[in-house]
């Protein structure tokens, strides 16, 4: 999955640090980031690639985690006059799913997920004054009231539902291959509670044996996907009482689509039930 960057090591430890030039740095426009472009290869770009500006950018820089040795820098646009060199382009964040090596695909959408909560909490939610960074954590404080607002992570839960030799699987108009039901965490709810609440509003089916298999930090969509097992109680009959869902139907273990990537806990979860080990994952 693209968390799983071993032998490197992820730390997100907080902590104030003044970028040097063999650092990287993102600057995201939405969901577009900067790279730089050399060979036909996206790469992310270094400040050693933007001396002249280095006072401005330096100011304007945020460190948010490492990789290894490796440090990697938010940069606020708006308060640093780049004038960037040629060679340089915005590519749509989805390029974080194919950037080589591994461990910069994970590094650069956990920033733009650090970007994206950074500019979500530029005003206070409860008293709509600006807000400034902590320093002593990870967070973005009122000066007027004291509010302390976090990086906000949506738990979701991802559920394989089997019955004997088949899977169900099915797909909403955004998304053209066939994927696993998934759904929020609603408040008051366990993961177990979701998962049988999800399962039924979208194909009414019940379930039974709920078992967690792993987890995974999604940053795609800020969430923390909670993967588990389940199987099918009473009636098969799927009916679709989600209108964001096209289609959903039973797979027959053979006849169930490859993958696209190994990205993501939901394609893992399914070549697992593919190759028929979902059987060994036993209640915790």
């Amino acid at each position: 999955m693209i968390q799983d960057i071993a032998p490197h090591r992820f730390n997100n430890a907080f902590k104030i640090q003044t970028p040097l030039y063999s650092d990287h740095f993102f600057i995201f426009r939405g969901n577009q980031v900067l790279v730089k472009k050399q060979g036909g290869e996206n790469l992310l770009p270094l400040f050693s690639d933007i001396t002249p500006y280095w006072p401005e950018v330096s100011d304007a820089a945020r460190y948010i985690f490492s990789i290894d040795k490796e440090n990697f820098f938010l940069v606020d646009e708006s308060q640093a006059n780049i004038v960037l060199p040629s060679g340089y382009a915005l590519e749509n964040i989805a390029l974080f799913r194919t950037l080589e090596p591994q461990y910069l695909r994970f590094a650069g959408i956990t920033a733009h997920q650090l970007y994206l909560w950074y500019e979500q909490s530029a005003f206070c939610g409860r008293c709509g004054q600006p807000m400034t960074d902590s320093t002593i954590e990870r967070a973005r404080v009122c000066p007027e009231c004291g509010y302390i607002n976090y990086p906000r992570i949506s738990p979701a839960i991802i559920v394989a539902i089997t019955d004997g030799q088949r899977l169900l699987m099915a797909k909403n108009s955004s998304y053209k291959h066939f994927a696993l039901i998934a759904g929020f965490v609603e408040f008051g709810e366990t993961f177990e509670d979701t998962v049988r609440r999800e399962i039924y509003e979208e194909v009414g089916l019940r379930v039974k044996n709920i078992r967690y298999y792993k987890s995974q930090p999604w940053a795609f969509s800020g969430t923390e996907m909670v993967g588990f097992f389940a199987d099918l109680d009473g009636d098969d009959t799927v009916t679709l009482r989600d209108h964001e869902l096209q289609e959903a139907r039973w797979f027959a273990y053979d006849e169930i689509p490859p993958s696209v990537d190994h990205l993501s806990i939901a394609q893992e979860m399914i070549e697992v039930v593919r190759q028929r080990r979902h059987t060994l994952v036993k209640n915790s």
